[in-house]
């Protein structure tokens, strides 16, 4: 949306079928009403063109196998929407879209989480195994920014520190 209020034309691909798994509703309907948004499904980045700055980017469509090259001066890449945590299942808490649990998002009336065997609550960034940490995108409740994904690292490795002091 805030790019469409500087831009003549927004297009906005999407990997998957729908914007509904991940936005909100109100956000659809923004985007579906403003003039200057295109959305293109099942599509994706195929190439981007240029000598010394962007000119234009080729889209792919995954439905069709068709490759559209359409002129662009500028890209913008959202990651971090669908976290790719499967492999964690059985390890540590996530919520229903695969985003980690982690302090005190793993309270529950305020009980600690199940198999938590530590005399005190999870750390900030602590998920519900002790001492295991998670931070930036992945982690529910994150501000989904690179910058905010790095300081929450630099504040993890504190923790860490601190945790492997009390491991006897």
């Amino acid at each position: 949306m805030y790019f469409s209020s500087y831009a003549k034309r927004v297009i906005m691909l999407v990997r998957g079928e729908s914007l509904g798994a991940t936005m909100s509703q109100y956000l659809i309907e923004q985007v579906q009403t403003t003039p200057n948004i295109q959305v293109e499904y099942r599509s994706r980045v195929a190439e981007v063109h240029g000598d010394d700055h962007l000119e234009s980017v080729s889209i792919i469509c995954d439905s069709t196998g068709g490759v559209n090259r359409v002129p662009a001066t500028a890209l913008f890449v959202f990651i971090g929407a669908e976290p790719r945590t499967s492999w964690l299942d059985g390890t540590v808490e996530r919520n229903e879209r695969g985003f980690i649990l982690t302090g005190p998002d793993l309270l529950k009336s305020g009980k600690r989480p199940k198999g938590w065997t530590l005399e005190r609550d999870p750390s900030l960034l602590e998920t519900s195994l002790p001492g295991v940490f998670a931070v930036g995108d992945v982690r529910f409740g994150s501000v989904k920014r690179v910058a905010s994904g790095v300081g929450e690292g630099s504040v993890a490795i504190q923790f860490v520190h601190q945790y492997l002091s009390n491991v006897s």
